[in-house]
């Protein structure tokens, strides 16, 4: 995803010309088409419908999309009122937080850039300053995610050994984050950084098939060994020896280690634990939900029935049949060996853990 606009240095003007694009996830891996959302309402379907998806990605486009939203007051050399201009951007923050409920990030960025609004109205900003300063802030949310992606690279590429077999559940690379990934990026680092050789298992990832659309494309992309495997295989393949470590990502952790994490990351975490192999959560702080006691707080979203009963528009169920489809599921904290983060690597996973290595840097910012 960028905010695609002309070369300047001016804040001001870059927002005003600028313009949100993102990768149409939805069209992948048969289409590779860049998408143009002019408008709020184009941001939040975008986000509701997996356009854009994966935690980290979910937060930036939202910044952006607070972008998006206050541009209108600019229509045709408008100038609004500061009154108008911050209550705009209660209002934008507020309704992006309604597209989708679990993914922490989407909340977090949203209170950072609503906090520099309140900080910007504060100090008397213009509101042609103010205008330029959020997006700058949302510039930077991007910026660092890149970063913080890289160093949970490096520190999660230590588990990764020449000539070794790694599953991953989902997809959490570049596509689902600002470019390096959190999971992928532990394979990234390895092959890229490190020259090691071994191989990725691809989980497909029903019903939306994110590991077979995204994963296994994103993968071979970055020329990393990737076999696909049908989601019931994961076990086989632990059991026969193949799989030398877990990799996912996370949409939400809870303040004890629980995780909230594709639908299917449970069952992963249960048949890695039954086999002897090590699972492993990658994810930034700002996936972490220090408010919440444990995983059973978390909300869950539940997803159309027509996800699993006409997947891409192919009925494979018959009609009138009852239908749960969450989109995620929560591993318990004592199922994870660890969760790499941008500050090291939480292990083992408990509060105490949490709080030395996560807690207290995020409190303190």
């Amino acid at each position: 995803m960028r905010w695609n606009a002309p070369e300047t240095t001016n804040a001001y003007e870059a927002f005003i010309a600028g313009r949100f694009e993102a990768l149409d996830q939805t069209l992948l891996p048969t289409r590779v088409e860049w998408r143009q959302w002019r408008t709020i309402e184009s941001v939040w379907e975008g986000i509701k419908a997996l356009r854009v998806r994966g935690a980290p990605a979910i937060g930036i486009s939202a910044s952006y999309g607070v972008c998006v939203g206050l541009q209108t007051l600019f229509e045709e050399g408008a100038h609004p009122s500061a009154e108008s201009f911050y209550a705009r951007l209660e209002e934008c923050a507020q309704y992006l937080a309604t597209s989708r409920p679990t993914a922490v990030n989407l909340f977090w960025a949203l209170d950072r850039m609503t906090a520099k609004g309140r900080e910007l109205r504060a100090n008397g900003a213009s509101v042609e300053d103010a205008a330029g300063a959020l997006l700058t802030e949302a510039r930077a949310i991007h910026d660092e995610d890149v970063a913080l992606c890289r160093r949970m690279g490096r520190y999660g590429a230590q588990f990764v050994k020449d000539g070794g077999g790694y599953l991953t559940h989902c997809n959490a690379g570049g596509l689902a984050t600002g470019e390096y990934g959190t999971a992928l990026a532990v394979f990234y680092w390895a092959h890229e950084e490190e020259g090691k050789k071994f191989r990725v298992f691809a989980d497909e990832t029903r019903p939306l098939l994110q590991g077979a659309r995204l994963t296994a494309w994103e993968l071979l992309q970055n020329g990393v060994p990737t076999t696909l495997a049908c989601d019931s295989v994961a076990a086989t393949l632990m059991r026969q020896g193949k799989i030398d470590a877990v990799f996912v990502g996370a949409d939400r952790i809870a303040a004890n280690g629980d995780v909230a994490n594709k639908i299917g990351t449970y069952s992963v975490a249960l048949a890695a634990r039954a086999n002897g192999v090590p699972f492993y959560v990658v994810a930034p702080r700002s996936t972490f939900d220090l408010a919440l006691d444990s995983g059973d707080q978390i909300p869950i979203e539940e997803r159309a029935p027509e996800e699993v009963t006409s997947p891409y528009g192919r009925v494979v169920a018959p009609d009138g049949v009852d239908v749960y489809n969450p989109a995620f599921d929560v591993t318990p904290a004592e199922l994870v060996s660890g969760i790499v983060t941008e500050n090291g690597v939480v292990s083992p996973v408990t509060r105490e853990t949490i709080a030395r290595i996560v807690g207290e840097n995020q409190m303190a910012e």
